[in-house]
């Protein structure tokens, strides 16, 4: 199983959001480059870079970021939020991501979406599934949809997405663990599928629990600021 460690990004400091409230923010590290860096000097190869202030504001915004640490590594990044348009995906790819993050337009614009799998190619996204209580959620969580995270998986993957990550935002940015029994269905009913565990992750142990069902990589954010699991530990590991 990888370690994808997590960098949101806020005004381009790297910071964690208590279940993505803008209002419960903890600014980490003014230098994100320096934050990756770390990451990659500790032996991990993959990044999660998640851009706040685009998400708010429905546009790709802190695209400079991930070209400045795309040219300072050689981390496989995944950036997403705020990609909203072609022009978005286009910066996105262009600036160094290996991959495009979608959540909400896979949501509410399929005809968009499924587009972009036919013209760049679904292996250059990475599918993001938010999900309260098994449903789809969007908007930064704000408004839960009657969409099953089951069905939204299968749509897509019948359209070729293999990557997917899944955050049960109830549990995000708690440190509280994640939520084994609804990862561990996904993995059975999906057994194809490159799944990601995203939020909750707040120990070795937990991490030990995801291998153990399944999991083909763990995003690990606020775990690692707050100093519950070193990158020494995640190197190991």
């Amino acid at each position: 199983m990888q370690i994808i460690p997590a960098i949101d990004l806020i005004d381009g400091k790297c910071v964690r959001l208590t279940q993505g409230d803008y209002n419960q923010k903890t600014i980490y590290n003014e230098n994100p480059v320096e934050v990756a860096r770390s990451f990659e000097s500790a032996g991990l190869n993959r990044l999660h870079l998640v851009d706040l202030d685009g998400a708010k504001a429905g546009k790709v915004t802190n695209w400079q970021v991930l070209e400045n640490i795309a040219a300072a590594t050689n981390l496989t990044i995944d950036f997403g939020g705020g990609i909203k348009t072609e022009e978005d995906v286009k910066i996105v790819l262009s600036s160094g991501a290996r991959f495009a993050t979608i959540g909400s337009i896979a949501v509410k614009n399929e005809l968009l979406f499924t587009e972009w799998l036919e013209k760049y190619g679904p292996d250059q996204f990475l599918l993001g599934a938010d999900v309260k209580n098994s449903f789809i959620t969007v908007g930064g969580w704000l408004e839960t949809t009657q969409l099953s995270v089951f069905d939204f998986i299968e749509k897509y993957q019948d359209k070729g997405v293999q990557n997917v990550f899944c955050t049960d935002v109830s549990k995000d940015g708690l440190l509280q663990g994640p939520s084994l029994p609804l990862y561990k269905e996904i993995i059975q009913k999906f057994p194809n599928l490159n799944f990601i565990a995203s939020g909750g992750v707040s120990s070795l142990d937990d991490l030990h629990a995801l291998r153990e069902i399944g999991c083909t990589a763990a995003i690990v954010g606020k775990a690692i600021y707050e100093g519950k699991v070193t990158l020494e530990e995640l190197s190991r590991f």
